[in-house]
């Protein structure tokens, strides 16, 4: 990371102690947006990081292991109503990339209701937007989504829903739209071993560069601090490059620190 991505860093953490209007990141599972919400007036500041597996074959022909993405977001609680709630952020991402990297920023903002809000047994609901990034067709990826969380006793909270997005960012290897697809998850605090544990598997459908199989475990260090590790299998290594001969996984660990 070079840096201006570190002075960034430290300017956003003055603006978080000074500044009660600071914006953020959604809460998400490992990757894609869950049915959780910053409370009023509450801060989460994510760090994450997706590191590459395996060396990959480039259209090029040239073998690398291939860019690292790291992600810094801060998130804000904006709705003072417990039935109604809402958050609102910005991400500044590095993908490695001089060109993407020219332009780092990315808004988001979801609203919802928990579970049981809507009628008794209903599901928990959250409709909203991220990856508004600032260079037209470049970075405004643009991506709309609602989804909808019920939790069981003894299997845990499962989650299903939809998005679509922006299609002339969303491609696929043969730069066709690949903009649309479903979200699924599973996740479950695991309080028969400990309270502190929690498992985590999401779904982004489709073809495009952030459609993926995520897997993750995480743990709570403290009341306001849980460590995740994971690793994202992606549905269509081809939209990264242009080869056959491929694995662009990745490992990621990402530092969720609630204010």
């Amino acid at each position: 990371m070079n840096k201006t991505f570190y002075t960034f860093i430290i300017i956003l953490l003055i603006n978080l102690a000074i500044n009660t209007n600071t914006y953020s990141t959604p809460s998400t599972q490992i990757w894609i947006a869950s049915t959780d919400f910053q409370k009023f007036k509450t801060f989460h500041l994510g760090i994450d990081d997706f590191i590459r597996v395996h060396n990959v074959l480039n259209a090029n022909g040239e073998t690398t292991r291939g860019s690292a993405m790291y992600d810094f977001g801060l998130t804000a609680g904006i709705l003072p109503w417990k039935n109604f709630q809402g958050e609102i952020g910005i991400d500044y991402i590095s993908m490695g990339d001089y060109i993407y990297d020219q332009h780092p920023l990315y808004f988001n903002l979801k609203v919802g209701t928990p579970e049981d809000v809507l009628f008794k047994g209903a599901p928990a609901f959250a409709f909203g937007a991220y990856n508004f990034g600032t260079k037209t067709n470049l970075t405004d990826y643009n991506i709309i989504y609602g989804v909808a969380a019920k939790t069981f006793k003894s299997i845990g909270r499962l989650t299903a829903g939809y998005y679509f997005g922006n299609k002339k960012v969303l491609l696929d290897e043969n730069l066709k739209p690949q903009e649309k697809g479903l979200l699924i998850s599973w996740d479950r605090q695991m309080n028969e071993i400990s309270d502190k544990l929690w498992l985590g598997i999401d779904y982004q459908g489709g073809k495009n560069y952030l459609s993926s199989l995520n897997f993750g475990i995480g743990w709570s260090f403290s009341s306001n601090v849980t460590v995740i590790a994971g690793y994202c299998v992606y549905n269509n290594p081809r939209a990264y490059y242009n080869s056959k001969d491929i694995n662009v996984n990745t490992f990621t660990t990402q530092v969720d620190i609630n204010f």
